[in-house]
């Protein structure tokens, strides 16, 4: 008996005809088996997106996205809102494939597929600007910069690559910027060169070493980095430590809430889940279980080995 009733299989047609015609092939058919009534949408613009979520989100039982993190991230914009939410699963199909590895989803689509329509149903955080939602971050600064600095072409020919390409150059333009943060009420200031509020663990394929993230707390973590030198990394690698204090760091500063408030002497653009949406000032809040997400393996959510 199928485990799901009613389902979409929502994909970016804005691909090589050849290319979804394979991902098609490995996917549709382990999904079909488990969904009764399965429904297969392509959409090829953003407002296309917004529409399937709308018109059909309250009447399935699972919504199935197959695409890169902006398209996870436009369709949980719009999920977000429904009062009746499905259960979500998202199939890698975009460079970074940020959120899919937060899942523990095999970055093979034959064994994706097969993965999360027997996957665990997980309940997962979400976090709430002024205006949007995000599933795995929010920031400002070096992130934002090395979005807007990814050459098209070269992500087009290069993948992942062009990512790595980007934040290399971005962290050697690096130029700080003045900020006022409100953590539940703590005031942070000063000068930084990058301002995260993470909910997931990964940002560019790479796991963020900070063992607090998680997505079933019921809190966002803020990560202000001052500098993009060696000290800021060898830092964040010993923030997750146990014995590790605020006051041994000079580049990093590490806090949780369920709040948070960030203001710039300057506006600065805002990167959500790899999507480049609005400027500062903003608003965050935590909206705990918000959506239900289909885990892709047996680590999903967790925060690192052992964990």
């Amino acid at each position: 008996m199928p485990r799901y009733q009613r389902g979409i299989f929502l994909y970016n047609g804005n691909k090589e005809e050849a290319e979804l015609d394979t991902a098609l092939q490995q996917t549709l058919p382990s999904l079909s088996r488990e969904i009764a009534e399965l429904r297969v949408i392509q959409t090829f613009e953003v407002e296309e997106v917004g529409e399937v979520c709308r018109r059909f989100g309250e009447e399935v039982d699972v919504f199935l996205i197959f695409g890169g993190d902006g398209t996870v991230h436009e369709c949980i914009n719009h999920l977000a809102e429904l009062e009746k939410r499905p259960v979500i699963g998202v199939l890698p199909g975009g460079t970074c494939n940020d959120f899919s590895r937060v899942l523990d989803t095999p970055q093979r689509l034959q064994q994706a597929a097969k993965a999360i329509i027997t996957g665990e149903e997980l309940s997962v955080d979400a976090g709430k600007t002024d205006d949007r939602y995000f599933i795995n971050f929010w920031g400002i600064g070096l992130v934002a910069q090395t979005s807007t600095n990814i050459d098209p072409n070269q992500k087009n020919r290069l993948g992942v690559l062009s990512y790595f390409i980007s934040a290399f150059k971005t962290m050697n333009e690096a130029d700080p910027f003045r900020f006022k943060v409100t953590v539940d009420g703590e005031e942070i200031d000063g000068e930084a060169v990058m301002v995260l509020v993470m909910n997931g663990q990964f940002i560019g394929t790479r796991r963020v070493p900070l063992p607090t993230i998680h997505l079933q707390d019921g809190k966002l973590d803020v990560l202000i980095v001052k500098n993009s030198n060696l000290t800021f990394f060898r830092e964040l690698l010993n923030a997750g430590k146990p014995s590790a204090e605020d006051r041994e760091f000079q580049e990093l500063f590490h806090r949780q809430g369920r709040e948070i408030k960030i203001e710039t002497e300057a506006e600065e653009a805002v990167d959500m889940d790899g999507e480049i949406q609005g400027k500062t000032p903003t608003s965050i809040e935590v909206l705990p279980a918000h959506f239900t997400f289909l885990g892709g393996g047996p680590e999903a959510l967790h925060i690192g080995p052992g964990n």
